[in-house]
C-alpha cells in the first residue's frame, strides 16, 4: 500500500486520544473498514475539525505508517446537519453507524454497506419516512449484505410458494403452514408484510427507502427484525439503549 492514500468514506466513531487528537473509525470505499488518527482535530481552529465527527462523509487523505493511518486532509461532501438538530435522529445516526462498524471489517470489499449506511443517513435525515420503518429496512438489508440473508421468497423448509406464511428467526425465514411446527414461536405475516421483506431484500439500495406501510405491516416486521437481529448478530448496541429511552 502506498503511503498516502485518498479514500472515500464516513466517519463511524470519533474518540478523543491524548489533549488534542481523535481516533476516528471510518468505513471506506476502497479498503473497508479503518482506524485512523485525526492529529489535533481537537483544537478550536484545527482544519480536521469538521471532518472528525461521525456521519461526515466525503474524501480523506491518510498516510498509511507502519501500524495505523494519519488524516492530512479531507473534503466532506455531506455533513448530515439534519440528523445533529433532532435528538432521536441522531439516536438512529448513531445506531446505524454503531451496527455497521460491528459487522464489517478491515480489508474487505464494504462498499455496498457504505453505500446503505449513506442512503439510510440520507432517508433520516430527509424524514419522510418514519425512524421505525427505516430501522426495519436497514437492519434485514444490513444482515442480507453480510451474508445473513433471511429466505423470505419460499418456505425455508419445502420450499412453496403459495400464501401463508410465518416468519421463524430460528430457521432462517418463512415457513409455510404445513411446516409450522417447524417452530410454534413463528410469527404470523400479512401479505403486505411479506411483500415488503421480498422488496427489502430483492432491491438495490438506492432504491429501498421509497415506500411507507402501514402500522400492522410495521410492527410485524419489527417483531421480525428483533428476533432476527438478535438471533443471528447477538450483540448489545449501546446506541439501541438510547434509543429505548426515547420511548419510555
Amino acid at each position: 500500500m502506498p503511503a498516502s492514500i485518498t479514500v472515500t468514506g464516513m466517519v463511524l466513531s470519533a474518540m478523543p486520544v491524548g489533549d488534542y487528537d481523535k481516533r476516528l473509525v471510518i468505513l471506506t470505499k476502497e479498503i473497508g473498514k479503518i482506524s485512523a488518527f485525526a492529529k489535533g482535530a481537537r483544537r478550536p481552529n484545527s482544519a480536521l475539525l469538521a471532518c472528525s465527527q461521525p456521519f461526515s462523509f466525503g474524501e480523506f487523505s491518510l498516510f498509511a505508517g507502519k501500524s495505523s493511518f494519519t488524516v492530512t486532509s479531507a473534503e466532506i461532501s455531506n455533513y448530515f446537519p439534519e440528523l445533529r438538530e433532532d435528538i432521536e435522529k441522531v439516536y438512529y445516526g448513531m445506531y446505524f453507524c454503531e451496527f455497521a462498524d460491528h459487522i464489517t471489517k478491515e480489508n474487505n470489499d464494504e462498499k455496498e454497506i457504505l453505500k446503505l449506511l449513506y442512503q439510510t443517513l440520507r432517508a433520516v435525515a430527509k424524514g419522510t419516512i418514519e425512524l421505525r420503518t427505516i430501522r426495519i429496512v436497514f437492519e434485514f438489508k444490513i444482515a442480507a449484505l453480510s451474508g445473513l440473508a433471511p429466505q423470505v421468497f419460499e418456505c425455508v423448509k419445502c420450499g412453496k410458494t403459495e400464501a401463508g406464511y410465518s416468519f421463524s428467526a430460528s430457521c432462517g425465514g418463512l415457513l409455510c403452514e404445513d411446516c409450522i411446527t417447524e417452530d410454534r414461536t413463528a410469527i404470523k405475516l400479512g401479505t403486505s408484510s411479506v411483500y415488503t421483506l421480498q422488496y427489502i431484500m430483492s432491491k438495490e439500495v438506492e432504491k429501498l427507502y421509497t415506500f411507507k406501510v402501514s402500522s400492522e405491516v410495521q410492527n410485524e416486521l419489527e417483531s421480525c427484525a428483533r428476533r432476527y437481529i438478535r438471533h443471528y448478530i447477538d450483540y448489545e448496541f449501546k446506541s439501541n439503549e438510547l434509543i429505548q429511552t426515547l420511548t419510555k
